[in-house]
Parts: C-alpha cells; structure tokens; sequence
C-alpha cells in the first residue's frame, strides 16, 4: 500500500475512532488500541510496525516534549521530591519488586518456569508508565491539578531512566559485567550529561524565540528543540527522552514566558497540541496493530501472573514514596494514593523495548507476549476503570466542561458586581447622572441576572458551589498573609531565620488550597 493512502487511512480511523469514543464516553487511547485490534485481526489493510526507530526518530521526541512544555515549573519544582522519588529510585525499586513477584508468581503456575536475568529484563522494560489515557480521564472529569502534575511529572522522567535502566540490565546479561559502582556511575552519567544538552538546546531557542516575532519561525524553532536534543544526546549515546523532556520545560517556562507574545504563544500552543494528537492517535492504534490475540490467549496465565506482578509492585512504589514524604509539604492524601498506584499505566515505549530484545535471548518470544499481554490489559482495565475510581473515590465529581462553566459564570456575576458598585459612587461623586446611568446599569443587571441563572442551572452539588467560594477566598488571604511576610521582612522588623520559617509554612497551606 502506498504511504500516502496508508496515512490517509490511518487518520480517517483516528478521527472516526474519536467520534465513537465521544458518543460511547470511551477514553480515546483506549478506544484507539481497540480499534487497533479489531483491524489487525481482521486483516482489511496491511498495517505498519512499531518499530524502535519509528518510535524514536518520530512520535518519543514529539509526545515528550509536548507534555513537558506545559509542566508548569514552579508547580513541578514544589513537588520535586515526590516526582523524583518515583521516577528514579522507586523505579530501580519497582524493577526488583516486579521481576521478584514474577519468578515466584510463575513458578507457582503450571507448566512455566522463569529465571532471574529474563525477569529483570521483563521488569526493566515494563517499568516506563505512559499516562496519556489517566491525564485524558482527569482533563475530563476536573481532576485535582497537583494529582494530574504527581502521575504526568513522573512519567516524563521515567520514560529516560526506564530506557537507560534497561540498556545497563541488557549490556550485563549480555556478559558486558560491571560493578554495582560502575553501574551506577553510568546510569547518573547518561542521565545526567542527557539533561546538560536538553538544557542547553531548549535555552538556545529560547534566546533566538527572544529575539524574533514571527510565530512560524518560534513553531520551527521548538520543532529543532524537540528533535534536535533529542537526536544529539542519542547519536552521544546518552538520555535522549531526558534531553527532550528538559529541553520541552526550558522552552515552555522561559522561551514561552520571556520571548512569546500572546499570539506566537497560542499559535505554538494550539501546534503542539495538535502534534500530540495526531502522535498518539497513531501510537495507540499501531499498539493495537502489534498485538496477536492468539499468542497472547496461548500464554494467558502467564500474563495474568505478570500483571499482576506489575501492579502489586507499583502499588508498593507508590505507597513507599508517599508515605516517606507524608511529613513533608508534599503530603498526598490516600485517596490520591489509590490513583496514582492504579493509574501506572504502560504503553507503547515498553513494547518497543520489548521488540528490541536481541535474538541471543531464549526467551525473548516469551518476555514480548508477557509485555504485550501487560500493555494490553494495562490500557483496557486500567484505562475504563479509572473514572469509575475517581468517583468512587470522591476525587472528581463534575466534568471539566462544567467546572470552566462554573467559573466562567462566577466571574461574570463577580465583574458585574463590582461595576455596578462603581457606577453607584460614579452617580454619587457627580461623574454621571442617574439618566445617563440608568442604561449601563441594566445592561450590566441583565448580565448579572444571567450569570446567576447559569450558575444555578449547572449540574454541580451546592456543597462543590461553596467549596470552590472557600478555596477560592481562602486563596487570596494566603497571599495577602505572604505580602504581609515579605513586607514586615523587607522593613527589617523580622530577621532572615524566621521570616524563611513563616514563608514555608505559608507556601506549604498555599500548595495545599492551589492543589486541591
């Protein structure tokens, strides 16, 4: 088949697939996988492979810089340790945990046995969580915005340390022996030398995004950012995903802030999130493409095993790190917990990964229907249950349509309130008479009126109307009560010790009311 109508084909179920995902309320990667499988089985057109070097010279680079230039740093930065944590030693740990579980878990099924080096392997490769269905499902339903930041800020870190993680179990089960030290130096070599050249790509073009306005040109220039940093720290033989992922939060919270006007802004904005679309529509239906139903039905316990073991070691994850930092300002409430364990998803890097597995391995056949069986139940179980949870769990009630609604509506009634309260002292000081007033007044109680009505039409619990009136006025007295800390500082009347005290603690209750 041609590439022209292989990729007119492929779009036209994408945007086929999204409507029948709206209609049913289906997340769309999900509904994309299935659509995947269901034309893969049914043999209508040949389908392409997900291969590593598609993945890597295509759809990594721009999905991860996509979700990185819209990290807010400062939020990412308060929530630092917890991200980190996961992302980096909770990940060693969930490698362990996951290939300790599968020996066990397989040696206790029938006719399968399972040794240590291929069960590090399996936990290596299937260690990189993909959240790109639970940030969909929190977008949809109001989620907590420091919950989607926890789930979103440790995958992109994850992503890098899971591929380097898995290079370094390769190259020693391949008889390249190295010590646990050298290891370990190599492991903060490869990421960190990764980070220095994303950093130092994403600065670059943030300096010439300063320097010119012409959308098209910034577009193109986070274009060579995503890309470029992406393929300098490979063809250096360092982190890629890390370079890309640094060089996305450079340009998105200093080329973006500093050197984009508002229009450049949303014209690189509005391109880039269609690029994510447009990626992981493809990505998601060539995972449902890879997957052969028969193999995976021959091998059904195993996987069941493996999920299993996948799950139960990320939940020990996620409950170890939270519940190390539960003393700090980063404390997570248990609910959120449960989602972040739940939400671990894995996706299409894990398949890749899977596929790159050298021939010399004897199990390989086996450890990539292991990791496609995980991948496919992680997406579908995983996936279609994580709203239900959510409500379950009293993290999101509404949808995200109604809570913009919600405070479109609250701000209209709170701006007609206060300019009709001004022109009241207008007519008062002399500046209008009341005839003149009399028609701006009733424009402005028309909208008012009509702001009221929206509110009270939309389908949200009286008692979520006055938690957001309280979080949002607690919100503003937190920040007074900073200007007053900065302010009494600045004047001498506190010394450094105990205005630094008095700050965290009022950034710490300030997280908390942003976050929730």
């Amino acid at each position: 088949m041609h590439f022209e109508l292989l990729f007119l084909l492929l779009f036209s179920v994408a945007t086929a697939v999204a409507l029948v995902a709206r209609w049913l309320k289906l997340p769309y990667t999900v509904a994309l996988v299935l659509a995947g499988l269901v034309l893969e089985s049914g043999h209508l057109f040949a389908v392409p492979r997900l291969t590593k070097e598609l993945l890597y010279a295509v759809f990594l680079p721009g999905l991860l810089f996509e979700a990185a230039f819209h990290i807010d740093f400062g939020r990412f930065w308060r929530n630092r340790w917890t991200i980190n944590a996961l992302a980096i030693p909770g990940l060693l740990v969930a490698v362990g945990a996951t290939a300790g579980l599968l020996v066990l878990g397989l040696r206790l099924t029938p006719g399968t046995r399972f040794h240590w080096p291929e069960a590090l392997l399996f936990g290596a490769l299937i260690a990189a969580t993909d959240p790109i269905a639970v940030i969909a499902t929190f977008k949809s339903l109001g989620a907590p915005r420091r919950l989607a930041m926890l789930v979103e800020g440790e995958s992109l870190l994850n992503d890098g340390t899971a591929v380097v993680v898995f290079t370094l179990v390769l190259g020693v089960l391949g008889g390249h022996a190295q010590s646990p030290g050298a290891i370990a130096l190599e492991f903060v070599k490869v990421v960190g030398v990764g980070a220095l050249i994303g950093g130092g790509v994403g600065l670059a073009a943030s300096q010439v995004t300063m320097r010119v306005d012409e959308p098209m040109i910034e577009i193109t220039l986070t274009t060579i950012a995503a890309y470029g940093s992406f393929a300098i720290a490979e063809h250096l033989h360092f982190s890629g995903v890390i370079a890309v992922v640094v060089a996305g939060m450079v340009c998105g919270n200093y080329g973006a802030k500093h050197g984009m006007s508002p229009s450049t802004k949303l014209a690189v904005e509005s391109f880039w999130e269609y690029v994510a679309f447009a990626l992981n529509s493809a990505v998601f239906l060539f995972i449902g493409f890879q997957v052969r139903i028969g193999a995976l039905a021959h091998a059904w316990r195993p996987i069941l095993v493996a999920f299993a073991a996948v799950t139960l070691a990320r939940v020990v994850v996620v409950y170890g790190v939270t519940i190390a930092l539960g003393r700090t300002s980063e404390k997570t409430p248990w609910s959120w917990r449960a989602v972040m364990a739940w939400g671990g998803l894995r996706g299409g890097l894990s398949m890749v990964l899977a596929l790159s597995l050298p021939s010399s391995i004897e199990s390989r056949e086996f450890l990539i229907n292991l990791t496609f069986g995980v991948v496919l139940l992680s997406i579908v179980v995983q996936g279609l249950t994580m709203a239900p949870l959510l409500r379950r769990l009293g993290i999101a009630g509404h949808t995200a349509a109604e809570q913009l609604a919600f405070e479109e509506h609250r701000a209209v009634l709170r701006a007609t309130t206060t300019v009709l309260g001004r022109l009241e002292e207008m007519v008062r000081d002399g500046q209008l008479t009341e005839t003149s007033a009399s028609e701006v007044r009733e424009h402005y109680e028309q909208r008012r009126v009509e702001a009221r009505s929206a509110l009270a039409g939309l389908h949200l619990a009286q008692k979520v109307i006055e938690d957001e009136e309280v979080r949002a006025a607690t919100r503003q007295l937190i920040l007074l009560e900073r200007a007053a800390v900065n302010e009494a500082h600045e004047r001498g009347l506190m010394g450094r010790a105990a205005y630094e005290r008095l700050i965290e603690d009022v950034d710490a209750r300030l997280l908390g009311e942003e976050d929730d």
